[in-house]
């Protein structure tokens, strides 16, 4: 049985470089002296891989291994939040995958990355611990979230 293999080797090559990426994000904030940590880069990967992949399956692979590449390789983020973080990307993909059958692109962006935030921040609370919740004030949030969301519905549209 002869199968064809270019969809598997296209996003191996996609998952390979935005794992890359988030590797290198620690390594550039530390460079340039930058937080880029404020404007939630392992999202902007996963939407990235969403745009060029779309397939919903290959997201929920990113969703985990954007993370959980980047803690065990670079030490960042670290493990408690790097299970937090998996679980809001994939909250991200999921209700993105499930929604934009129905809804239109912006809403359904900005919901699922809305959601993913409210997973996000309910299991740090539980897994890290309430007093250190929010590290990056709620107006950097919001802009990062609008930032993405619209950037994503720009270049999705384009995409059709």
């Amino acid at each position: 049985m002869i199968t064809n293999t270019k969809p598997i080797v296209r996003f191996v090559a996609l998952d390979a470089v935005l794992i890359a990426a988030a590797c290198l994000i620690p390594a550039a904030s530390h460079l340039f002296a930058l937080p880029l940590y404020m404007l939630n880069p392992m999202l902007a990967l996963l939407l990235a891989g969403m745009l060029i992949g779309r397939d919903w399956r290959n997201s929920l692979v990113l969703a985990v291994l954007l993370p959980a590449t980047s803690c065990l390789l670079v030490g960042m983020p670290s493990a408690a939040k790097m299970v937090c973080m998996m679980a809001e990307l994939s909250v991200v993909a999921t209700l993105f995958g499930i929604l934009s059958k129905q809804w239109k692109v912006l809403p359904t962006i900005l919901l699922a990355i809305v959601g993913g935030k409210v997973v996000y921040y309910l299991l740090k609370a539980v897994v890290v611990a309430p007093a250190v919740l929010v590290t990056t004030s709620w107006t950097v949030q919001l802009l990062a979230v609008l930032l993405w969301g619209g950037l994503f519905a720009l270049l999705y549209s384009r995409r059709k």
